[in-house]
This record gives structure tokens, C-alpha cells and sequence, in this order.
């Protein structure tokens, strides 16, 4: 029985195809402002930080509650995701998990830089509709970005759950982003197995923030996002908007069906001041 399995590392894809945003728009006739594009990065960096985080807490996960050893996902699905450099440890007692990247900057398999820790305490119910793992960084970094704030998912049955960000922030060189969100992940196939491929989704909500320029913005999903695990769909998006608006009056639309097919492909499309222009996905 998968916890809140969504491997949601997967949705890394949408921080990919935010960050695309910039650099179309900057070779457009009709540019988007720097603080739209801006925005659009900063809110894709969010998403991803909440797909890595809820990636390594699926594949660190106990077993039980009452067992400091095993975990429920597949054996070595920790390994994959974070490397060998980190320390995992489980308290029974409190049921905390603690993942431990040291001090020094870890290499993971995808190249993400990470150091410091994450920690996670789950409610009694761990596995129940109604269960949830409480989230939080502790001198944490990614990419000598650091990361802050809580991240609460609560399970709400069927392998759907939602996810309520507070006080997120990365600090960069240029800045610091600050955001808050709420999602809800709807699981509409793969229910029961552990396998990773039959599982599929929809994804809502919104997210407001601050960029790193001091400009304020809203992120809300349009049309549901929709999600396919299946063999060539894993790595985008199959369908689903996203409108971000910022408090300068500015605003662009990441469309991922621009042909209405739902479609496993790369294929997306960006509007930015009434211009939509088909991108495609790294």
C-alpha cells in the first residue's frame, strides 16, 4: 500500500517548463516584463522543491510505525533518489524520520547538491485516510540555495492527499523567494500496487509568493494538471494551466496540451501579452 506515493521528483518537469518561460519570452516580439519571468522561475523552483522533499520522504518511509527498520517503498528506491551520503534514522517512539545529508555538500544521482536535514514526523494513522507527515528543513540546502518553512501533507484516501506549504522560502545570491501553497493531488489510477507506472493524477490549487526581485505573485492552476506515469509520459505534464499574475499587473499562461489531445509528449505553449507561442519541454 503506497504511502502519498506520487515519486513526485517526476514534477520536476514543471519547474523545467517554468523556467523555459524565460528564455522564450526573451526572444518574443512580445516579451514578458523581467519580474513575470522572474516570477515564473521562482514558482517553479517552489514546485520542485516540494516534489523533491515528498520524493525522499515516500522512498525513506517505514514500514510500520512501531519499526525503526525497513522501509515501504521497494528495497534501494532511496538509493536512487538521494545517493548513498545521507544517514536515515526512524524513531518509534515519536515517529520521526530524519534524513541526514552531513555538513559537506552530498551528490545525489541526479546531480542535486544537497547538506543538512529533513526531518519528518508522521501522525498515528501513517497510512490512513486522515494520516499526515509533517515536514521540516533543518540548515538545509540544495544547490547552496537554502530552503525553509513547513510542509504539511495530509493523506486523504485512495492515494490522493493534499499538500499546505507555510513560510517556504530559497535564499539565492540574487534574492530570496518566498511563497506559500496549497495543493490537492488526486490519484485517478494505480490504486493498490506498488508499482509506479499505473499511477496517475490530477493536481489543483494555487500559490502565492514574493520573487526574488521583491515582487509579489499568484500561481493557480487554470485547468487540473494532469500526471501519467506510463512508459514516455513520466516526464511532463499530459494536460492542465497554470496562470501566474504578479502585482505589477503582469501575467503569463503555461498551457500543456496546446493541441487538446492530452497527449504523452514534450509539447507546451506559453501566452504572454495575448502572444502564445508552442515550446518545447526540456
Amino acid at each position: 500500500m503506497k504511502l502519498l506515493t506520487l515519486r513526485a521528483a517526476r514534477f520536476s518537469a514543471f519547474a523545467a517548463a517554468l523556467l523555459l518561460t524565460a528564455s522564450c519570452a526573451k526572444d518574443s516580439d512580445q516579451a514578458a516584463p523581467l519580474e513575470s519571468t522572474v516570477s515564473a522561475e521562482d514558482q517553479g523552483a517552489a514546485e520542485e522543491s516540494a516534489a523533491d522533499l515528498l520524493n525522499l520522504v515516500n522512498a525513506a518511509a517505514p514500514e510500520t510505525a512501531a519499526s525503526a527498520t525497513g522501509t515501504e517503498a521497494e528495497a534501494g528506491d532511496l538509493a536512487r533518489v538521494a545517493g548513498n551520503c545521507l544517514t536515515r534514522t526512524y524513531d518509534p517512539a515519536t515517529r520521526t524520520l530524519t534524513l541526514d545529508f552531513g555538513s559537506v555538500n552530498c551528490a545525489g544521482p541526479n546531480g542535486r547538491l544537497r547538506r543538512g536535514k529533513i526531518v519528518a514526523v508522521f501522525s498515528p494513522q501513517l497510512r490512513q485516510a486522515g494520516g499526515t507527515i509533517t515536514v521540516t528543513l533543518v540548515d538545509y540546502y540544495v544547490n547552496d540555495r537554502q530552503h525553509t518553512g513547513t510542509r504539511l501533507y495530509t493523506n486523504l484516501g485512495q492515494g490522493s492527499y493534499s499538500l499546505d506549504v507555510q513560510g517556504a522560502s530559497i535564499i539565492t545570491p540574487e534574492g530570496t523567494a518566498q511563497w506559500t501553497s496549497q495543493r490537492t493531488y488526486t490519484r485517478t489510477a494505480g490504486f493498490g500496487t506498488r508499482a509506479l507506472r499505473d499511477d496517475a493524477y490530477s493536481v489543483t490549487g494555487t500559490a502565492t509568493g514574493t520573487n526574488r526581485k521583491g515582487v509579489s505573485y499568484t500561481a493557480t492552476i487554470e485547468q487540473p494538471l494532469m500526471k501519467s506515469f506510463a512508459e514516455g509520459c513520466a516526464r511532463h505534464f499530459v494536460a492542465g494551466t497554470v496562470r501566474i499574475t504578479n502585482s505589477k499587473g503582469k501575467e503569463l499562461l503555461l498551457n500543456y496540451d496546446p493541441a487538446g489531445t492530452a497527449t504523452c509528449d514534450n509539447q507546451a505553449s506559453v501566452t504572454v501579452n495575448g502572444q502564445t507561442r508552442v515550446i518545447t519541454l526540456p
